[in-house]
């Protein structure tokens, strides 16, 4: 099959409900700014450079919450980048997993954990080889990085990595408001005050 001609994948219906209101991802980076999503609107994150240490506290913490946890595997230091790893962070009860390695991708939705792939494209050669990643790992989420590449895919790229969540240069509520209309279901980004950035509040979305 032709990377470039898979078809949209369903976005599954948490993360559906969870962005009909706050269509952000908070890419909590750390301890320090949990305090600031535990009080923003915005209900999905992903955990990065978290210690396995600390991991069972905080997403418990956070499932207490009802928020939507996702943990980057790729950042976590002290986690296997196995099986066991994900076993481990299913049963802390993590909803989903976040990794460039397509062999943990498809590990993860036996397991009954989302999975957001996250791709860097960065030129030609290497977005054919995220859609050929994309198409073999049938992700829930792609995160596409940087997020200015978006505006330079085609729509049948844009389409092939899709429901995809766009992240890097995410810095402004035009930045989100961008990507949502050249159709990610999403932004990623670190800055706190972009967690509170409600849908119905979204300025126009700004000229490519």
């Amino acid at each position: 099959m032709n990377p470039a001609a898979r078809p949209s994948a369903a976005l599954d219906p948490r993360l559906a409900r969870a962005f009909a209101d706050v269509p952000v991802v908070a890419s909590v980076v750390g301890g320090k700014p949990l305090r600031d999503f535990l009080t923003a609107p915005v209900r999905v994150c992903i955990l990065a450079s978290f210690a396995v240490g600390e991991l069972p506290k905080v997403v418990g913490a956070l499932g207490r919450a009802q928020r939507i946890v996702f943990v980057n595997v790729d950042s976590s230091p002290g986690l296997a980048q196995d099986r066991g790893a994900l076993e481990f962070l299913k049963d802390l009860g993590a909803h989903g997993v976040v990794s460039t390695r397509l062999n943990l991708i498809e590990k993860g939705r036996p397991l009954g954990l989302l999975t957001m792939m996250k791709v860097f494209v960065t030129d030609r050669s290497n977005l054919r080889r995220s859609l050929d990643a994309v198409a073999h790992g049938g992700p829930d989420l792609v995160e596409i990085m940087p997020a200015p590449i978006t505006g330079r895919m085609s729509q049948e790229a844009r389409r092939a990595l899709s429901p995809s969540v766009a992240a890097g240069f995410v810095e402004t509520a035009e930045d989100v408001a961008l990507a949502l209309s050249l159709g990610s279901v999403a932004a990623a980004t670190s800055d706190p005050r972009l967690w509170h950035l409600r849908r119905d509040h979204l300025p126009p979305a700004p000229q490519e």
